[in-house]
């Protein structure tokens, strides 16, 4: 079996798509295999796995850890459907501030990579959603930023989106302005 990897226009964010092996009976693929990667030059340490469920309407993020305790994540939905959405946060990189976004859901399997140094967040289009990921450090509450969702001078494209669900602590989320007057991410 294997992957096909596809390079997103920010640097370093890939949709990887695995060879997925169907029939009468259902199907089966390897969610994920280090060699396949290791392979295609993505070669990341993955220490954790988290799984969420949310209901349709939730966003969550956009989320991020500092260089204190910095991680890239490989995620993917295995329940429903999310616009799933990777910002670029590095100060004095030429895409800062740039964003892709993509739809995970269980029917077309893919996975995002983002990087260290970049943003993510995600929004329930389906009824409810399950994500799960694989996450190369170490969940540190102490290192954890979040920068609003919906801040003007990312102006990311939500879809529909009028007013989702938020957490507590991303409905206070600092703004793109307030994240670059102390970035956590340089170079």
């Amino acid at each position: 079996m294997a992957i096909t990897v596809t390079q997103t226009k920010l640097t370093g964010v890939v949709i990887i798509e695995p060879e997925v092996r169907g029939d009468a009976r259902g199907f089966f693929y390897e969610s994920y295999r280090r060699q396949h990667l290791d392979e295609v030059g993505i070669q990341v340490d993955f220490v954790q796995d988290n799984h969420s469920k949310s209901v349709k309407g939730v966003l969550r993020g956009l989320h991020y850890q500092d260089m204190r305790q910095p991680l890239v994540k490989l995620v993917r939905c295995t329940a429903g459907a999310v616009l799933d959405v990777a910002v670029d946060l590095r100060v004095g990189s030429p895409t800062l501030g740039q964003w892709v976004a993509v739809e995970l859901n269980a029917d077309n399997r893919r996975q995002i990579l983002v990087p260290v140094g970049f943003g993510h967040g995600f929004l329930v289009l389906s009824e409810s959603a399950e994500l799960q990921y694989k996450c190369s450090g170490y969940y540190a509450a102490h290192t954890e930023g979040a920068i609003a969702w919906n801040d003007p001078d990312l102006n990311i494209d939500w879809g529909d989106l009028v007013t989702p669900t938020l957490s507590a602590r991303d409905q206070v989320a600092m703004s793109f302005k307030d994240y670059l007057a102390n970035p956590a991410f340089t170079g």
